[in-house]
């Protein structure tokens, strides 16, 4: 099968004669048919977790084949979330079916699993779930990054009187606030960029441009989504004393951070990562938000390598593959 692959030695390649993975006890095989590419996908080619293997972890696909008494899934369209666990009987992660914590878990893509980026992937039956008919594929595709947004509300409970903003108009900042916008939260979105800027205005969120925003610790609720230590700093300069900073992106710097006025102003820290599907699937079926303009190309598997140049470009937002 073709699948696009990364290793130390090798680099970035399309491997069209990679073998076919066979579903395990309780795996099903998966026909990817739309993937989508994330920056985690890249940052891996610049040495993120050691991973070596196929990339990607967005995707939707049909369900082929089945190793499992249960065949409800089988010729079903379907998307999967990127961590699973052990499921041993005395994990305490697993039994409440939080994986993604799971200190022996696999993550598609990013650790111990190859990745969707590929014609056939194979998933644990437990963390797969059927799109609903209502969902376009093209919708349907963003179900993680979308994931990823519901878990902040999971995690925090906002409330409707408070002010949250948003910090950075890529990808991860677009989709965290078209969701808290979605949940009827008063969200503003900063970010550098007018024309990703607008497509979240033109979706009912308030936007402003980060040269036109006065850092006055005006906020309740403080998201950063840039993943730069500048975006951190700003971020400590708009949150409120006693308000709630929420890391949505990793940052890895040797700069020296000071970050005494977490302690001065009394604020909390929340990491937030990645979330449960069941959520943002709903959210997709009854049409909260709308995913096309995020789209900047589609490319074929067999044009791998220029889709992820595409990725790097400034003024793209979103690139997908079609196998």
């Amino acid at each position: 099968m073709k699948a696009v692959v990364f290793s130390d030695k090798e680099g970035l390649r399309l491997d069209k004669n990679y073998t076919k993975p066979v579903p395990q006890k309780g795996e099903a095989l998966i026909r990817v048919t739309l993937a989508g590419i994330c920056n985690t996908d890249y940052e891996i080619t610049k040495g993120y977790m050691g991973y070596n293997g196929i990339l990607g972890h967005e995707f939707i696909g049909v369900v082929e084949e089945i190793n499992d008494e249960d065949k409800s899934l089988l010729g079903k369209r379907v998307t999967a979330e990127i961590s699973y666990g052990c499921n041993d009987p005395d994990c305490e992660w697993c039994a409440v079916k939080n994986y993604r914590h799971c200190p022996n878990r696999h993550t598609l893509g990013i650790w111990k699993k190859d990745g969707c980026f590929a014609e056939y992937v194979t998933m644990p039956l437990n963390v797969i779930f059927e799109i609903p008919d209502e969902v376009e594929d093209e919708q349907a595709v963003f179900v993680e990054p979308l994931a990823a947004a519901c878990e902040i509300t999971e995690q925090l409970h906002i409330q409707p009187i408070q002010k949250v903003v948003v910090l950075g108009d890529g990808k991860l900042g677009l989709t965290t606030a078209l969701t808290l916008h979605s949940q009827g939260l008063d969200v503003t979105l900063v970010g550098k960029h007018q024309n990703k800027l607008d497509i979240a205005k033109n979706q009912g969120v308030k936007t402003q441009l980060l040269e036109n925003t006065t850092v006055n610790n005006s906020f309740d609720v403080v998201v950063e989504a840039t993943g730069s230590v500048s975006g951190f700093e700003t971020s400590l300069g708009l949150v409120k004393p006693r308000g709630v900073l929420v890391l949505k992106s990793t940052i890895a710097t040797g700069k020296e951070l000071n970050l005494a006025p977490i302690v001065i102003n009394e604020i909390t820290v929340l990491g937030s990562r990645c979330g449960q599907f069941p959520p943002a699937l709903n959210l997709l079926k009854n049409h909260r938000i709308d995913f096309k303009p995020f789209i900047s190309k589609v490319y074929s598997v067999d044009d791998a390598i220029e889709a992820f140049e595409a990725n790097k470009a400034k003024d793209t937002v979103k690139i997908l593959m079609k196998f």
